[in-house]
């Protein structure tokens, strides 16, 4: 063990208590963390047992390990997992995620004979309890997450462990280079990285990862579920009025919403009054009317926000409809509000435009794709560092628009909810984009297949 990781593990043996009670205190808001605590630490319950196969010495016969630390993770992880599920016909998958939200997708994914566990704390120990108890045949991280003693501990029991999905952005590599000691180890004992784009490719090859093939993102292949589809845009054609959707909107961004809509609001209040003066006549309709032309959804990225989100939206004196109220179609509101899981095809069904949360935020922005599979143009903040190719490639595709702030983003959006034929060609712009870029599934599953069957 080099002196660097010897004094990484050292810390995070140290933080394990600290790591216990930030658990218990985030298990209050999100009872999900307060689930199966020991698995954190490569300690598993009797039941567990009597589904492992500790004889099977064939490969094909072990698991296929896939660790999806948080939401987006394992809705791409998910996509992965129907292309591994053709081409090993019989496998047994084991699930690991680091978040609540992500453990509680991941359970859609399992067949009888999988196992899903907490992904183990990255000390020494925890690692190798956790990689003798289930031996996997192979390990697939997903994206960006590469532990350096999770790492260690797969090359030493001969456990190939692989980067899929990867991406590497410019403020993390620079974070990495600062930590190289620690990092370029752990990057270059993966037995293979198969990266988003070449930007990605040539980031993670400067921290010495291989890179052993750029095949595009995941996300792409995501086929949107229909049935959610078609009722999100049978609720938008009874809508009343255009839907601009705020999506996967994060701490912040909801209030810088509200604020330059109140201003946007002021301002169609004052031109009314004047109109009122000059014409000495009181305007046709209400001026909150004149000035919202739209009907706003908004949908939080996190679920332990979004009675937060709700609350800010009353204080402003707004109505609001809550997607978990709905038996219907959505009730009239100010805002509809959704507050539910995996239900966004749904709302992208249901929404004209969508401005993408994060990215109004310095948070690098969330994932597009989803929303072009859906045929639901997007609006952009200038923050898209986490995905900034994808975002580049849907701009130049004109899936997507990018706007300078928040107020641009409203008027943009709201421009072209407003314009049915700019709407109907940048809906269509979106679906083409979406389609020209899939594959990744496939070929990252062929590559999977490929590792396990040499040995």
């Amino acid at each position: 063990m080099n002196p660097a990781r010897a004094l990484y593990s050292v810390v995070t043996w140290g933080a394990q208590p600290l790591l216990r009670r930030k658990l218990r205190r985030r298990a209050r808001a999100e009872p999900g963390y307060g689930v199966a605590i020991g698995e954190r630490f490569g300690r598993y319950p009797a039941p567990i047992d009597s589904l492992m196969m500790h004889s099977s010495s064939d490969p094909l016969g072990r698991f296929v390990w896939i660790h999806a630390v948080s939401l987006g993770e394992t809705r791409a992880a998910a996509i992965l997992l129907a292309a591994l599920r053709e081409q090993l016909p019989g496998m047994r998958l084991l699930l690991t995620h680091g978040t609540a939200t992500g453990r509680a997708e991941g359970e859609k994914l399992l067949l009888p004979g999988d196992v899903q566990v907490w992904q183990p704390w990255d000390t020494p120990g925890a690692v190798a309890r956790f990689l003798r108890k289930f031996r996997p045949a192979i390990g697939i991280l997903m994206e960006t997450e590469v532990w350096p003693n999770l790492v260690a501990g797969c090359r030493k029991r001969g456990v190939p462990l692989v980067l899929a999905n990867a991406r590497l952005n410019a403020k993390s590599l620079r974070n990495a280079q600062r930590l190289a000691a620690l990092a370029r180890p752990a990057y270059s004992n993966l037995a293979a990285v198969w990266a988003q784009t070449e930007g990605d490719a040539q980031r993670l090859r400067a921290i010495g990862a291989r890179v052993a093939g750029v095949f595009g993102n995941l996300k792409f292949d995501v086929v949107p579920d229909a049935a959610q589809l078609a009722q999100g845009r049978s609720w938008r054609a009874q809508a009343q009025r255009p839907v601009v959707m705020l999506a996967s909107s994060r701490e912040g961004e909801e209030a810088l919403w509200l604020e330059n809509l109140r201003s946007k609001s002021a301002s169609a209040r004052v031109q009314l009054a004047q109109a009122a003066i000059n014409s000495e006549a009181l305007p046709a309709e209400p001026a909150a009317r004149t000035a919202q032309p739209v009907q706003w959804l908004i949908v939080p990225r996190h679920p332990q926000r979004f009675d937060e989100v709700h609350q800010l939206l009353l204080q402003a004196g707004l109505t609001v409809s809550r997607r978990s109220t709905w038996t219907g179609a959505p009730d009239a509101a100010d805002v509809w509000l959704g507050d539910s899981l995996g239900e966004m095809a749904l709302y992208y069904g249901l929404a004209h435009v969508a401005m993408l949360g994060g990215s109004f935020a310095p948070l690098g922005g969330q994932n597009l794709i989803e929303a072009a599979a859906c045929g639901c143009p997007v609006v952009l903040g200038p923050h898209t560092f986490n995905f900034a190719e994808a975002a580049e490639l849907a701009c130049a595709a004109g899936a997507a628009q990018r706007v300078p702030d928040m107020a641009a983003g409203i008027a943009q959006a709201t421009g072209l909810a407003l314009n049915p034929a700019a709407h109907a060609a940048a809906s269509e712009r979106a679906s083409r984009f979406s389609t020209a870029h899939r594959g990744a599934a496939q070929a990252t599953a062929q590559a999977v297949l490929g590792l396990v069957q040499r040995r």
